[in-house]
């Protein structure tokens, strides 16, 4: 197999299209499903603290299973991983399986906004476990924490050493947390007017993160990156060079 100098999981384009998807999925548990976070576990896990604090055992419960519920979407992205799938790689499955759950949380009742929630979380454990790096560096596209402290480390790295991949690296931090903030807007403005099926306009960004992989994918066998094994498509022969 012929070496590519930029997979497709660690791409420009599908990292701002997958912060968008998160940045509206946590909007949408906030804004429509109680106040809950999809992606922050932090504030989840400080909510559950204090209302566990205070007595309010049942209220607790709807911060701490997102919390479970992310860890569970995590530990499946990487057994799906270990496993010898055939003909399709193990990120197109995660994408695929998110798809699914979040498809199906639009048909949950605000009265269940317990199981809404604990669905989106599971499906945000899942994306932020099978796309960890873009350009060879970590990232996140369900949180900014980690993103402000590395762009932010990275224009201070430009600003002593004055070499300019530190500034392109800050920037593209940057850029991703200002696409999360976007998808954030952009879930505010789709839950007035969708309300409960707001959430399948995330469905449709991480619909739209398959087709971006696969017009990578022949990008890639355009430029000579083949695989000889019989079932792979571009999508999969992009993501297979990285593990």
């Amino acid at each position: 197999m012929k070496k590519i100098a930029k997979q497709m999981s660690e791409s420009i384009e599908l990292g701002i299209v997958l912060a968008a998807s998160g940045g509206f999925m946590d909007a949408y548990s906030y804004l429509a499903r109680g106040q809950v976070f999809a992606n922050a576990q932090t504030g989840n896990m400080l909510l559950f603290g204090v209302n566990l604090a205070s007595g309010q055992f049942q209220h607790a419960l709807h911060y701490l299973c997102p919390v479970l519920a992310f860890g569970l979407g995590i530990f499946l992205a990487e057994f799906v991983h270990f496993q010898k799938i055939q003909k399709v790689h193990w990120r197109q499955v995660t994408l695929l399986i998110e798809i699914i759950i979040l498809f199906g949380v639009g048909y949950i009742s605000f009265e269940q906004n317990l199981v809404a929630n604990s669905l989106t979380s599971f499906a945000c454990g899942l994306q932020v476990q099978a796309f960890r790096k873009i350009h060879g560096k970590g990232y996140a596209t369900t949180m900014c924490i980690g993103n402000l402290r590395t762009g932010t480390h990275e224009m201070c790295n430009y600003l002593c050493t004055k070499k300019v991949q530190h500034l392109q690296s800050g920037l593209l931090y940057y850029l991703i947390i200002l696409t999360f903030i976007i998808g954030a807007i952009l879930g505010n403005f789709c839950i007035r007017i969708f309300s409960a099926k707001a959430i399948w306009i995330s469905v449709s960004l991480l619909s739209q993160s398959i087709i971006v992989t696969e017009q990578f994918g022949t990008k890639a066998a355009v430029f000579g990156f083949s695989s000889t094994k019989p079932g792979h498509n571009a999508f999969t022969i992009c993501l297979m060079a990285e593990p």
